[in-house]
This record gives structure tokens, C-alpha cells and sequence, in this order.
């Protein structure tokens, strides 16, 4: 799915240079980033979402652990750790929805505030040909790109949100690509920390497996890329 109303940022573009404002903007987001990080170093909260998750009826739970789960994914929360906490809290079907619904939560919040605060600072930085080419990736083929990076696990999702919201690329294939393609892995994580009590079930097993293999499949395709990119880089 490609944007055809996006420009072209190419090379011989003439990109203008940040305004003060722009710098200040970007500025206040690396605070809000650190602050966010430190605070998770300080709180844990992933740990207070698997075990100290209060006693509420189902459907206000689930909500308020999507609500949660955003939340912390913004604030550099592994993922896994939350999907299995989503699993072992409220079990396959319900603990996958809130995992999805926390993820597409983080990813707004994560790619908003890039957008906002870093955005008019960074894009005048974008120099070099690699760093063109994925900006023009991005932005004019926003859906199936943001499908490639979910799908591939070794790509850390916040760098992933941040990258989003410095390109071109719009909120609504953002936002439906995120959800469509981290649902597999989510659900995966999801179902093993649903049986994590029953290591040997068919459950646990496949969800494991099917972890091990894509995980497997992404340190072989980063491993078959990294000869052609270095020869690249070698030439003069």
C-alpha cells in the first residue's frame, strides 16, 4: 500500500535547517525519553503488571492492562515481557487482544511524540544514501513497510516508532500495519505465558517454537544481508 500524495525527499532536495524551536522541541523529547526510562529502571512496572495486578472484573482489567501496556511499551518496557504477563493474567483470547490493543496504544503514543517533538528537528539531518533511501521507503510505502519491520522480530520496536515518526509516512498505515503485524508474535508470547504453568502442553510448545523459529529466520536473513552491506560500505 503506497502513498502516492507523498513528495520525494530526494537528494537534491533543499532541505531548509531546523529552527531554534525545532531544536528545543526535540530537546524536551530527549528528557521525556530519559525520564521515561528511568522511571521503568526505578518502578518495574512490568513486574507490578504480572504480579500485583489487582482483583477487577474482566472486561475493566483487560482495559486498563491495554491502557497500562501502552504505557510501558512507550517507556521502553520489553514487549515479551508484557505479552506473556498478558497471558499469564487473562489467558490466550483476551490476553492476545490486550497485548494488541496495548501495542497499537504504545506505537501511537511513541510515533506521535516523535512526530511532534522530533520530527522538523531530524529530517534536515537525513544525509547519505542509505538514510534517503529508507526515508523514501517509508514514506511512500508506508503499510508494506511498517508490515516488513513488525513481521521481522530483531527490529527493536521503539527504534521502530521513532524512525516512523522522523519519515513521511502517514498514522493510518502506521497504526494498521503495527496491529496486523506484530499481531502473530504477540499472540505467540501471549499463548506461552497463558500455559506457562503446563511446559509440556501442545500450546506451550508450539508458541515456543514458532518464537525460536522466526527469531531463528531473522538472525539468518541479518546474517545474508551482512555480506552484501559490507562489501558495500568497502567500495571507495
Amino acid at each position: 500500500m503506497s502513498d502516492p500524495a507523498v513528495p520525494s525527499p530526494g537528494p537534491a532536495e533543499h532541505r531548509p535547517r531546523a529552527r531554534p524551536s525545532a531544536w528545543l522541541r526535540l530537546g524536551l523529547l530527549v528528557v521525556v525519553l530519559a525520564a521515561a526510562a528511568a522511571t521503568v529502571l526505578a518502578l518495574r512496572p512490568e513486574r507490578l503488571l504480572a504480579e500485583g495486578w489487582p482483583q477487577m472484573s474482566g472486561g475493566v482489567a483487560v482495559v486498563l492492562f491495554s491502557a497500562a501496556y501502552g504505557l510501558c511499551t512507550a517507556a521502553f518496557v520489553p514487549r515479551p515481557i508484557l505479552n506473556i504477563a498478558a497471558g499469564a493474567l487473562f489467558g490466550a483470547p483476551a490476553g492476545t487482544a490486550a497485548a494488541v490493543v496495548g501495542t497499537v496504544l504504545g506505537s501511537a503514543a511513541s510515533f506521535g511524540l516523535g512526530r511532534m517533538l522530533g520530527q522538523d528537528a531530524l529530517r534536515p539531518l537525513l544525509r547519505g544514501r542509505w538514510l534517503l533511501a529508507a526515508d523514501r521507503q517509508l514514506s511512500r510505502h508506508a503499510f508494506r513497510s511498517m508490515m516488513a519491520v513488525r513481521l521481522f522480530p530483531g527490529v527493536p520496536f521503539a527504534a521502530a516508532n521513532y524512525c516512523a515518526a522522523v519519515s513521511r509516512m502517514r498514522w493510518a498505515p502506521f497504526l494498521l500495519a503495527t496491529a496486523l503485524g506484530s499481531a502473530p508474535a504477540t499472540a505467540a508470547y501471549v499463548i506461552a505465558g497463558s500455559h506457562a504453568t503446563a511446559p509440556t502442553s501442545p500450546a506451550f510448545l508450539g508458541a515456543t517454537a514458532f518464537i525460536a523459529v522466526t527469531g531463528l529466520a531473522a538472525v539468518v536473513v541479518a546474517w545474508r544481508k551482512k555480506g552484501p552491506a559490507a562489501r558495500r560500505l568497502s567500495r571507495p
